[in-house]
């Protein structure tokens, strides 16, 4: 049975560079996106043009309408979705907690842990209809280092939504293990993406590579290494870990 991997938040970032890799690992990918089209239709034609195959899908992971017709558009093209990284999240701007705007951290857990059971509730449907012998079945979840440092003074409603994650994590994965279902999820630290400008400040990473036991942030690629090898057969007796990726922090 071919692979078919969904990678949500896929167009840009660390959901690109686990996209790329798994098309080179002959992982058949879904590149879900919110807003950017064009990033995410760029890096469906790259893939293809390298000889993968990839399509690109539009849906809100937040809302579980869309998440269950992303899936179906899935298995009418790809085929029966056999792997699932919920990658796609939001921090909101930098700010201490007390001057966060509360529809911002209304949105944060949206996305971050709403979308993230959304799309696990719609996988594991999937896997259940299609289960056979031998088949890998797993979903990755992108948690962060700030689960557990909590990021005061720059976003702690963040740091709640992903320990959120990291606690689902643990619970799906021991609700699902008898069914040979595997979750798991990978923490990373600060990483050299977008997301530090959208959050309010370009400059963040040279701020805070000091800060860093290894002296430097992650690529996207160092972070993609980890994901793949969870959703491996090489993982198989791993579930319910969370695989902390931050440089020595």
């Amino acid at each position: 049975m071919d692979n078919v991997l969904i990678v949500t938040g896929a167009g840009r970032g660390i959901g690109a560079a686990i996209a790329r890799r798994a098309a080179r690992d002959g992982y058949r990918v879904a590149l879900n996106y919110l807003g950017d089209a064009d990033s995410a239709g760029a890096l469906s034609a790259e893939i293809r043009a390298a000889g993968g195959v990839a399509i690109a899908l539009q849906a809100d992971v937040g809302d579980s309408g869309q998440v269950d017709a992303m899936f179906a558009q899935v298995e009418r093209e790809l085929g029966p979705p056999t792997a699932l990284v919920n990658n796609a999240g939001i921090t909101g701007r930098l700010a201490g907690f007390m001057d966060s705007d509360p529809d911002t951290i209304a949105a944060v857990f949206r996305t971050n842990v709403h979308g993230t059971m959304h799309c696990s509730r719609a996988a594991v449907r999937a896997f259940r209809r299609t289960a056979t012998n031998g088949t890998n079945r797993v979903i990755v979840n992108l948690s962060s280092i700030a689960a557990i440092t909590g990021s005061p003074h720059e976003y702690v409603h963040y740091a709640a939504s992903k320990a959120a994650v990291e606690t689902f994590t643990l619970g799906l994965a021991r609700e699902l293990a008898p069914e040979g279902i595997r979750v798991c999820a990978v923490a990373p630290g600060s990483t050299l993406t977008g997301i530090h400008a959208q959050a309010g400040e370009p400059e963040r990473p040279a701020r805070i590579a000091p800060k860093i036991p290894m002296g430097r942030l992650a690529t996207p690629e160092e972070i993609a290494e980890p994901v793949l090898w969870l959703l491996s057969p090489q993982a198989a007796y791993v579930t319910g870990a969370t695989l902390r990726c931050a440089g020595g922090l």
